[in-house]
């Protein structure tokens, strides 16, 4: 039979009153919380589960380091590095990507300052309006998941223009801007190896626009209590083309190979990059999207400046399956057409805690 605490318990009111307060995870960590309220603990089942796939490796996903790009037998080793890691992993790290340490160093400064301002300039952003460009709030999916993760997010939608800075938070606004430039110069050189590594021409994915469309997500997650209760991000995979991602020197990022969590270390300098859903669709499973998560920690704050990579807007009303090139008889489309946009919507209004929208276009 339920306590009668339980059988109290009013989760809904619990997540209004923590949204209310626009002050987020880092709000609770401030306030010197011990015990993390009830809207972050992840279900019985779900810690029993954990106990059983607790198991450690130092195996490490692939490195894969882009200097001399542009000679020509240098290129096709790395090409041939992009498409294993991308076929066995869907995750690799790339260094000496030609964005200097200083611009990834005061990328992380700038989330970090946003963050640890004065509460009521930060509030100034707080917003759950999905059509505001720029915007602070903890968990897109409060309302709509089974449990509360532990993190503060700003979100910047870049998409295909030059965003404004004026939108921007001034606290963090040069970094960011200078940051912008440099990572979608990445996407396109990652996107371009991503073509030859599916052996079509090195233009063909850039060509139906997808390089274009990015938007950027700066995760901060405070120190945990109580990290063997909850989350950073859960289990989840990006719907999207291709994620790049930041992150400082505090682990917590895992991906999940062979049905096996292995964590991704930070490497000074680094950047992560993961396959989207949308791209394994576009390449008919050669390329994977993976699930991957981020633990809670006792240390922090960890940050994470995902940038990810959705496609041109005009490409948002078109349809899309396995490009033809990659199909035969021998090898049929695996994924029913998608519609783009009905595709990035499935994602944004539910939970992650539902079933991936890729399922649903599997024939």
């Amino acid at each position: 039979m339920a306590s009668q605490a339980s059988m109290d318990y009013d989760r809904t009111k619990e997540l209004k009153q923590f949204d209310d307060t626009k002050a987020g995870v880092k709000g609770l960590a401030d306030a010197g919380t011990v015990n993390i309220p009830k809207i972050f603990i992840r279900p019985p089942e779900e810690l029993a589960a954990e106990e059983l796939n607790s198991y450690k490796t130092n195996i490490n996903v692939p490195i894969i380091d882009l200097s001399n790009i542009q000679d020509s037998s240098r290129r096709k080793e790395i090409v041939d590095e992009v498409r294993i890691a991308s076929a066995e992993w869907g995750f690799f790290q790339v260094i000496n990507h030609g964005i200097p340490l200083s611009v990834l160093d005061e990328m992380i400064d700038g989330v970090r300052k946003f963050n640890e301002q004065d509460l009521e300039l930060k509030r100034e952003f707080y917003s759950r309006d999905a059509t505001k460009k720029v915007k602070f709030n903890s968990n897109f999916d409060l309302y709509n998941s089974r449990t509360a993760d532990w993190r503060d997010t700003l979100s910047l939608s870049v998409q295909d223009s030059d965003p404004d800075p004026n939108e921007m938070p001034e606290v963090c606004r040069k970094s960011t801007m200078e940051y912008i430039k440099y990572i979608r110069r990445l996407g396109e050189t990652l996107i371009e190896l991503l073509s030859e590594a599916l052996g079509l021409q090195g233009d063909h994915l850039g060509s139906i626009g997808c390089a274009k469309g990015c938007s950027i997500v700066c995760h901060y997650y405070p120190a945990c209590p109580q990290p063997e209760l909850t989350l950073g991000v859960r289990n989840h995979a990006d719907p999207g083309i291709l994620t790049l991602l930041l992150q400082n020197e505090i682990s917590g990022l895992q991906v999940l190979h062979e049905d096996q969590w292995f964590d991704v270390h930070p490497i000074r300098g680094g950047v992560v990059v993961n396959i989207g859903d949308f791209l394994q669709i576009l390449s008919n499973d050669k390329l994977m999207s993976v699930k991957h998560r981020v633990t809670a920690n006792h240390v922090g704050p960890r940050i994470s400046v995902p940038c990810f990579f959705s496609g041109h807007a005009s490409l948002l009303d078109k349809r899309f399956g396995p490009i033809k090139e990659l199909t035969s008889d021998a090898n049929p489309p695996r994924y029913k057409e998608v519609l783009l946009r009905e595709y990035l919507a499935r994602f944004l209004s539910s939970s992650l805690d539902n079933k991936p929208p890729i399922d649903y276009y599997k024939l």
